[in-house]
């Protein structure tokens, strides 16, 4: 009898402690979120661009959601020519893509403009220039004795100036490097994936960056904590290269940033 009334006291007891918590989670004013990134094919016939601009705003800390922004006039500016290539909204809510040919060249500045709710944010970017990958191969090894897939990347560094790379290795993963140690040399380093994405075809990317941006997306990188896609709205207040003209207070997040990129596919096996 002793041992039925313990556990029904038992059982009241956790009952009792379903009761619901609420936490009070501290709201800001929700600011716009300008990404607005572009990579140049350099190494390809044609040369060809590709990217857009992606303007959202920042949610509160539980949502799952990124609010979209519609309605906003978009441009960037070629500031050698004062000619301006106009962007529109797509059918892809919050993605704005030009609406004639954008081939940014090197030694030229272009400056973006976003009119939005009475404000403009404008940012200066130029096409920073990269080097081809040379090769791209599948290895043998693991990061920690385990399943992981190995792949081996080699390219060959530019001497004759400082470089920023920023690696893209497809899923949302992202390795920024600098050549500090191999300024003008060829070198190849390792990159390992989770078993998971065995039998697929992965898109391997080299795209140059700036001092500026290779600081910004190596703490961006590190918020996200490569579980998630770093180019989403990050989870502290990161600023970038953009401002508001208008009210700079109300000063957004995001940054503006164009890169030449080279790309290699390669098919990892089981």
């Amino acid at each position: 009898m002793r041992n039925i009334i313990t556990l029904l006291f038992g059982m009241l007891f956790l009952y009792s402690c379903e009761d619901v918590i609420e936490v009070d989670v501290p709201t800001a004013p929700p600011k716009l979120v300008i990404d607005a990134n572009f990579e140049v094919y350099f190494n390809e016939d044609p040369v060809s661009t590709e990217g857009g601009i992606r303007l959202t705003t920042t949610a509160p800390f539980f949502d799952d959601d990124v609010p979209t922004v519609s309605g906003a006039t978009v441009f960037i500016t070629d500031l050698s020519d004062d000619t301006i290539i106009t962007f529109t909204e797509s059918t892809e809510p919050g993605l704005y893509t030009a609406s004639s040919p954008f081939n940014p060249q090197l030694g030229v500045a272009y400056e973006l403009t976003v009119i939005y709710q009475g404000d403009t944010y404008i940012a200066t970017a130029s096409r920073i220039p990269a080097v081809p990958i040379d090769n791209v191969e599948e290895g043998d090894g693991t990061l920690f004795g385990g399943d992981e897939k190995e792949v081996i990347v080699s390219f060959t560094d530019d001497g004759s100036r400082r470089d920023y790379y920023l690696f893209d290795f497809d899923f949302n993963l992202y390795l920024p490097i600098e050549d500090e140690f191999f300024q003008g040399e060829a070198f190849n380093f390792s990159y390992f994936y989770e078993d998971t994405i065995d039998n697929r075809v992965v898109t391997i990317k080299i795209l140059g960056v700036d001092e500026q941006y290779f600081n910004y997306f190596s703490i961006l990188n590190e918020q996200s904590g490569q579980e998630g896609d770093p180019f989403q709205a990050p989870p502290s207040e990161l600023r970038g290269n953009i401002i508001n003209t208008t009210t700079p207070a109300k000063y957004p997040l995001g940054y503006f940033n164009i890169s030449e990129t080279d790309r290699f596919e390669i098919t990892l096996t089981e």
